[in-house]
């Protein structure tokens, strides 16, 4: 297969928000030729459309024609609902590959086993994403440089994951990876906490500060708190699919507030948290600069 020709020659996108868009119109600017189908309301689809983002539209997964891949864009448990239709839509499988862009993976991933032998399932979890969501935002170097993970299951899906990941990486991405389990338990670290402490802390400072408050605000706040403006639905359906593993990195986290909290007269944990913090920061943006 030559660079210039699309890993997979029609790509169905369920969900044109921020993720879902954004993969449309990457795909469209890197490989003119794939035909880009999208599954949305119709006021989304009539935006798709005239920014020439997708070819044409349906309204429902089970109207898909016949397509070489799904993407499953919408939210968590909604793609789970989507998965069970299309194992139930004889049109839509044979040999197509179905990948989600969900933040989570074990129970989508566990779901997938219901499909027919003939369709691949790979999950998927693209980690560029924007504090705002929707097709509005959505543009098409949204995934550059930023990680995009697969987590397949056996050696069925080794054709798949090797298409899956050459589409990505003409996204800009850099494809890697990892088990479901892992995953789940690494971004209840790396992303879900990040969130939910960003959203509780803003939620607290505004009813502490209100608005006139919140108006003196130094640019500290402002960045701590970017994620605040991300969707709830979103993120509702994240909580309910990884509870445990978020769970886990709550209790963590809460156990270092509460080792500051005991400790604001003296400073012994000030300075042991800081130093590490400063250090582990230190790693996270290295070669990011």
């Amino acid at each position: 297969m030559s660079s210039t020709e699309p890993p997979f020659s029609s790509i169905a996108i369920v969900g044109l928000g921020l993720i879902g868009g954004s993969i449309a119109l990457g795909v469209r600017e890197r490989w003119p030729s794939a035909r880009v189908i999208g599954v949305e309301t119709e006021a989304v689809i009539a935006h798709a459309l005239g920014s020439g983002a997708i070819d044409r539209a349906v309204d429902s997964v089970t109207a898909l024609p016949e397509t070489s891949l799904i993407v499953l864009a919408a939210p968590v448990r909604q793609n789970i609902d989507i998965l069970h239709q299309i194992a139930q839509c004889k049109e839509v499988v044979g040999q197509t590959v179905v990948t989600d862009v969900g933040g989570t993976k074990r129970e989508i991933v566990n779901a997938a086993r219901a499909l027919p032998p003939s369709t691949i399932f790979v999950g998927g979890h693209p980690l560029g994403g924007g504090e705002r969501g929707g097709f509005a935002f959505a543009r098409p170097d949204l995934f550059a440089g930023r990680p995009w993970i697969f987590t397949p299951e056996g050696d069925r899906s080794a054709d798949a994951v090797d298409r899956l990941s050459r589409l990505v990486g003409g996204l800009g991405a850099r494809p890697s990876i990892v088990g479901a389990e892992e995953h789940d338990k690494l971004m209840a670290f790396l992303s879900h906490l990040p969130q939910l402490t960003a959203s509780a802390l803003m939620e607290t400072v505004g009813n502490a500060a209100h608005g006139e408050g919140l108006r003196m605000a130094g640019r500290g706040l402002v960045d701590t708190t970017r994620l605040a403006s991300s969707p709830a639905d979103v993120w509702r359906d994240i909580c309910l699919t990884n509870a445990d593993a978020i769970g886990d990195a709550l209790d963590c986290l809460i156990q270092r507030l509460t080792q500051l909290r005991g400790d604001l007269e003296r400073g012994d944990a000030i300075e042991e948290i800081f130093n590490a913090a400063a250090k582990w920061r230190s790693e996270l943006i290295k070669e990011r600069e």
